[in-house]
């Protein structure tokens, strides 16, 4: 048993000091969720009511003739999820490289999974 515990922890040391920094990145933010509880966003299916918790990587505000929107894309270490604000053009604290839990609703819009109007929570600024 020991010399597999041994072989264990040596496979984890060898992976960081080969890891990329994205992948160290990647690992932190999944941790950090986990920690929030947020369900990882590689695992979110459409119609399934989440939360997850990350680090917004763009805010766009997009203007349409009828009903503006500022999107985000919140990326948690395993896959990125757009949070869409129908009607809106500025929310304050809503920026890049801001750290967020967002619940609500999935949805596909694309291809890509998407929370319209998620309630949200602004993680303090690190």
């Amino acid at each position: 048993m020991r010399t597999d515990e041994s072989r264990v922890s040596l496979r984890r040391m060898l992976r960081r000091f080969t890891a990329t920094e994205a992948e160290i990145e990647a690992q932190e933010l999944l941790r950090e969720s986990a920690q929030c509880g947020g369900v990882p966003a590689g695992q979110c299916r459409r119609g399934q009511v989440v939360s997850v918790a990350g680090r917004l990587r763009t805010v766009v505000y997009t203007p349409r003739t009828n009903l503006p929107t500022l999107e985000a894309d919140l990326y948690d270490g395993s896959d990125v999820v757009t949070l869409v604000w129908l009607g809106r053009r500025h929310i304050v604290g809503i920026e890049p490289g801001r750290h967020l839990t967002a619940r609500g609703r999935v949805a596909l819009r694309d291809g890509r999974k998407v929370i319209y109007n998620p309630y949200y929570e602004l993680e303090p600024i690190r």
